[in-house]
């Protein structure tokens, strides 16, 4: 039997989470407005659970509390942008590296299924679809390894920039690009933590280069 505190415990951890989720593969854009309320009555739960995740996410810098009601995600600017990139450059080739002696056979074969499900989302234009593969590809590279603070400094990082992805995604989804994760698939099988460093490092700064500048140009961020 569960304790009422372990359940609380559970349901807050349910609902960050959740929220964790949206954010990441950009379900949430940028300057969107949240509803404890709203999110509460979506997720059948009370309003705490809601205020507590939302408190974690602030901590994280994926979400601005302004005052007890109104919360929303950050806008993007040029400059917070290009500090994303720079931390997503410093850290995930190196994570990359880290993990590939965890790389087993099976997770080579969860690479290639969520490269295979990303190109898929891209014919389909299914921007939810190309956000999940996506995000499930590096992270199923990353969290081979045993650096789990590492791995969610990289998490972190990546709460702040999913929804600006996502709302930008429908101008790049069908441009060609590299394929800088068959690079680094190539890379893994082979042991070659150079050639992994570098095609996660390209695949980075090619698509978040094309992501700023489409972005941008739009006026999507201020």
């Amino acid at each position: 039997m569960f304790t009422d505190e372990q359940k609380e415990e559970g349901l807050n951890a349910s609902v960050y989470a959740e929220l964790r989720q949206r954010l990441v593969t950009g379900r949430m854009a940028p300057g969107h407005e949240l509803s404890t309320r709203s999110i509460a009555a979506e997720l059948g739960v009370s309003q705490t659970p809601v205020r507590d995740a939302l408190s974690r996410l602030a901590a994280e810098g994926a979400v601005s509390i302004r005052s007890k009601r109104r919360v929303r995600v950050p806008p993007m600017t040029p400059e917070r942008f290009d500090d994303l990139l720079a931390c997503r450059l410093m850290l995930e080739p190196e994570a990359a590296v880290l993990a590939l002696p965890f790389l087993t056979t099976q997770r080579v074969a969860a690479l290639r299924e969520a490269d295979a499900a990303l190109d898929t989302a891209i014919t389909d234009g299914d921007a939810d679809a190309y956000m999940g593969a996506n995000h499930r590809f590096h992270f199923t590279l990353y969290r081979a390894s045993p650096r789990a603070t590492h791995v969610q400094l990289i998490e972190t990082v990546w709460l702040q920039f999913g929804p600006f992805m996502r709302v930008v995604y429908g101008r790049i989804g069908h441009t060609k690009l590299h394929d800088s994760h068959q690079d680094a698939i190539k890379a893994v099988i082979a042991k070659d933590a150079e050639a992994l460093r570098a095609a996660i490092a390209h695949d980075i700064a090619d698509g978040m280069h094309l992501i700023k500048r489409a972005g941008l140009e739009a006026g999507v961020a201020p």
